[in-house]
């Protein structure tokens, strides 16, 4: 997947040929696993109409993005712990 330049987006393009563009919310680093992790979403609507969001380990080559699933448990638990955390913080914002 490529990157765009404000660095706030990227493509991905399935094996159909579809492109799907996501807004990246944040990247984070964890001391824990010594990964580096992107949360992302395209802005759909879940049945809920929740907006989805999706979170994989990531690699940065030059413009390309590299995702990886994130399948470890513990993985999972940083990640949520995150997000728990920055949703708290945007409620205190609004």
């Amino acid at each position: 997947m490529t990157k765009k330049k404000d660095l706030n987006y990227f493509t991905v393009t399935d094996s159909k040929g579809k492109e799907t563009e996501y807004e990246i919310l944040f990247t984070f680093e964890s001391e824990d696993t010594n990964k580096k992790y992107i949360v992302y979403t395209n802005n759909e609507k879940d049945k809920d109409d929740m907006i989805k969001t999706y979170a994989s380990i990531y690699e940065e080559d030059g413009d390309v993005l590299k995702l990886s699933k994130i399948e470890d448990e513990k993985e999972w638990n940083v990640v949520e712990k995150l997000l728990n955390h920055a949703t708290e913080e945007m409620k205190k914002e609004d």
